[in-house]
């Protein structure tokens, strides 16, 4: 959410806490929120009171600051449901022997505004206070016998209190609201993430969420390949046999049923070999069987064109990324045979520092360009989808290579 949204809908929300009846219980809920304050600032207003004892208290303040900040954290959220979310622990300070990592922020926060704002809802109080007793004051006087001197005094003013209270209990609840808005907005401004935190955090969600994406649709795919293996192809199998039994068996039937027969039987051999390719495509079993080295030996023997393979594979690599590098190098065998025009191709698969290198080189034509639909755009796709790029290096006339660096593990 941008600041610019963020600080419309807290004036909207100002706006509509201010036009809620006095007596609502919002109003008790933003004075128990605000009154709660108070204890935290003392240490500070003690400082201020007693000069003497100013170096002590923002000693403690500093040393303090993470619990005081998780406590003010923590009634924002129990009084009111808001959730300041952590900061980051900021420059390191050294306080004696100690080494403390606050952020300037937090320390405007604890030093200045947060002692400002528990002295409002000090005010805040008493007003309370005031109000409840000057509203009932006329009561109070005429309860007082008629001799008594204290009435005597009173005599006038009885009347002119009780409205002075009345108006209090109005206004009071009001500006308690004010000031539980001016503790959120603070809170939130000071004791919760900047925006280049919270720009990071957002960027690790995200990276989070498309990570656990990119698992589901693997997993997903994985299923739908051993329901097809396990299932329909499986059937189709039988089929066949059957089909394959019934025409040499069937030697005395009639010339145009044995014809259908030999008909259904190659239509169930094209099925099952259709069948076979989309199975291969949507996750080789080889690959969660044996690994990508299998893998890519298997891709590199059924290649329409010559393909040297070399690959040295000492790291761990996550599943995902196995499926994407075994996919990436399918593809781009695939775009030689049809494209390149070349007579050979070379594959290298290497693992280092973190990352997994792929390389195919072809000795064809060259000129390949992701931007004329060629297959490199898909290709680029595939490796972002896990945080990878991939770099064209392919000159007319040729050769043409293709870089593939993807993280072994997200």
């Amino acid at each position: 959410m941008s600041s610019s949204t963020s600080s419309t809908t807290w004036r909207e929300a100002l706006v509509r806490s201010l036009r809620r009846p006095p007596w609502s219980r919002e109003a008790w809920r933003d004075t128990r929120l605000i009154a709660a304050g108070i204890p935290l600032a003392l240490p500070v207003w003690l400082g201020v009171v007693a000069p003497s004892l100013l170096m002590p208290v923002l000693a403690i303040v500093l040393t303090c600051t993470r619990w005081i900040t998780r406590a003010q954290r923590g009634r924002l959220h129990a009084l009111l449901g808001v959730e300041v979310p952590p900061a980051g622990p900021g420059p390191v300070l050294s306080v004696g022997r100690l080494r403390i990592g606050v952020s300037w922020r937090q320390l405007a926060y604890h030093l200045l505004v947060g002692p400002s704002l528990a002295l409002g809802a000090l005010g805040v109080v008493y007003l309370w206070g005031a109000g409840l007793v000057l509203s009932t004051l006329y009561a109070w006087v005429w309860l007082l016998p008629m001799e008594a001197g204290l009435r005597t005094e009173l005599a006038g003013l009885d009347v002119l209190f009780t409205v002075v209270g009345v108006v209090l209990l109005v206004v009071t609840p009001w500006l308690a609201t004010l000031t539980a808005w001016l503790e959120v907005r603070s809170a939130r401004a000071l004791l919760g993430p900047d925006r280049a935190e919270a720009l990071e955090r957002r960027v690790e969600e995200i990276t989070e969420s498309r990570a656990g994406l990119v698992d589901a649709v693997d997993a997903e795919r994985r299923r739908i390949e051993r329901d097809l293996h396990d299932g329909a192809q499986q059937r189709l199998t039988s089929l066949a046999m059957n089909l394959g039994l019934a025409r040499r068996t069937l030697k005395d039937c009639p010339p145009d049923a044995m014809q259908v027969i030999v008909a259904a039987h190659e239509e169930a051999q094209a099925a099952i070999d259709e069948l076979r390719d989309l199975v291969r495509g949507l996750h080789p079993a080889v690959l969660e069987d044996r690994g990508l080295d299998a893998a890519l030996s298997g891709v590199a023997a059924r290649a329409p064109l010559p393909v040297r393979l070399d690959v040295d594979l000492s790291e761990r690599i996550a599943p995902t990324v196995e499926a994407v590098a075994y996919f990436t190098v399918s593809e781009a065998l695939t775009n030689v045979a049809k494209h390149a025009r070349a007579s050979a191709v070379d594959v290298s698969a290497r693992t280092s520092g973190g990352k997994l290198r792929l390389v195919v080189t072809d000795d064809g034509v060259g000129g390949a360009d992701a931007t004329r639909g060629t297959g490199l755009t898909g290709l680029r796709q595939r490796a972002a989808s896990v945080d990878g790029t991939l770099s064209v290096l392919s000159p007319l006339g040729g050769p043409t290579t293709i870089t593939v660096e993807l993280p072994c593990v997200l």
